[in-house]
């Protein structure tokens, strides 16, 4: 436990030394002048308005979550869908991989004027948007863990008479989960990120609202609260996507520490 405890303090010190560093220098160069205040608040500032702010950056926190999880389990969803199919069927692979690929290379942005276009302002375009930003690195990883299965396994468990259902549940589906997990936490990123840019450019709550409400206003202090808040929120996210993948996959886990004894 001392060890582990150890492990986790070391690695997790220079980081947070970082951060404070950061806050620090911004912190002095807001309070020297050398930069206005109206134009870069302090992190004293920032706090205080979070503080102040924060009822009804609350309330929406909770529109820009429910875009968030609605559009990420149906990313999930039609991820894990779109890579059994395609590794079940290698023509399908072949067709459809350079499109997925091609895909990624659309800017959002660019995307959401036409969502909003089609679907109005409602939840609807938000949440496609977040599907077309998760499904990919579900899609991907699964794709990528799937094809990494030993084939010589593969061809043993056919020798004994296992079926493609009982090799993909087996063995495909277990090989496959660090990749999962891998794209999972990148898309539950996206998801927050997808949502609030949805918000910028239509809608009556979220914090992507809000952030189009202060910046018209000027307020540049609410501004950083927004950020750290959707950070706050990405990094909760994939701590809560670590924490699945550990008890998942509790083998990993006595591996790495294994590796670190």
């Amino acid at each position: 436990m001392i060890r582990k405890l150890r492990s986790i303090t070391s690695s997790k010190a220079p980081a947070f030394i970082a951060v404070v560093l950061l806050l620090v220098v911004w912190q002095i160069v807001c309070v020297s002048g050398l930069v206005p205040g109206y134009m870069l608040p302090s992190p004293v500032d920032v706090a205080s308005v979070f503080v102040t702010e924060f009822p009804i950056l609350g309330g929406h926190l909770v529109v820009t979550l429910q875009e968030a999880f609605l559009g990420l389990f149906l990313g999930v969803t039609i991820g894990f869908v779109f890579a059994v199919t395609m590794d079940t069927f290698d023509i399908l692979y072949r067709a459809l991989y350079p499109i997925l690929v091609i895909s990624q290379t659309i800017p959002t942005v660019a995307i959401a004027p036409l969502l909003v276009l089609w679907f109005g302002y409602e939840m609807t375009p938000k949440v496609v948007l977040v599907v077309l930003v998760t499904f990919f690195p579900i899609t991907v990883g699964l794709l990528d863990g799937f094809r990494a299965v030993d084939r010589d396994a593969i061809g043993l468990l056919r020798s004994m008479g296992a079926s493609k259902w009982q090799i993909f549940r087996y063995l495909k589906c277990p090989s496959a989960l660090p990749q999962f997990f891998s794209g999972l936490r990148i898309a539950a990123a996206y998801s927050v990120v997808g949502a609030v840019i949805s918000e910028w450019l239509g809608g009556f709550n979220g914090l992507g609202v809000y952030m189009t409400r202060v910046k018209k206003a000027f307020a540049f202090d609410k501004m950083f609260a927004v950020i750290f808040l959707i950070s706050a929120v990405s990094l909760a996210l994939m701590a809560l996507v670590s924490f699945a993948e550990r008890k998942c996959m509790p083998y990993r886990n006595l591996h790495e520490e294994q590796k670190t004894k």
